[in-house]
């Protein structure tokens, strides 16, 4: 059952460094290059198509179970892999949830409200999201990684 879990909290983690990865090296730099309404209409539609089920799985998944976790494996008596998983818990809980709660979550509020027909206004509002935005996923994007390590470290002790 703990062999289980811990093989699902790392894959959890994994798929948000992947999604937050893939912003920083791909997604991001292409978008870039768009014109600012073009820019501007992309980023809405994919804030709005991100907010789904398989997302929310993803995503969440690592803030219920790397304290249930870092908790079994404690009680299990595993206290070197325990450690670890209380590194991932805080690094996860406030590098990644917490960033995007508290800065990529506003933000996309923010530009959800924009509209794309006042041209005139279209270069603001991208500037006041797009490097504000970007440097919070880079955030996030070590922070997850951080994450993976972390309870990769944790399960191979576990198994010595």
């Amino acid at each position: 059952m703990l062999f289980f879990l811990l093989v699902i909290t790392a894959v959890t983690a994994a798929l948000m460094a992947g999604l937050f990865y893939a912003y920083s090296c791909s997604v991001n730099p292409g978008l870039g290059r768009l014109p600012d309404a073009a820019y501007l209409a992309a980023m809405q539609s994919i804030n709005r198509a991100i907010l789904n089920p398989v997302f929310f799985v993803g995503f969440m998944g690592p803030v219920f179970l790397l304290p249930l976790s870092t908790w079994l494996v404690f009680r299990e008596g595993m206290q070197s892999s325990g450690w670890w998983l209380l590194a991932a818990a805080v690094t996860y809980l406030l590098g990644v949830f917490g960033v995007t709660m508290a800065g990529n979550v506003p933000l996309n509020n923010a530009l959800d409200k924009v509209a794309l027909e006042d041209s005139a206004a279209l270069a603001a509002h991208r500037v006041r999201f797009e490097r504000p935005w970007n440097r919070l996923n880079t955030v996030r994007t070590v922070c997850a990684i951080a994450t993976v390590t972390l309870v990769i470290v944790a399960c191979l002790l576990s198994t010595l």
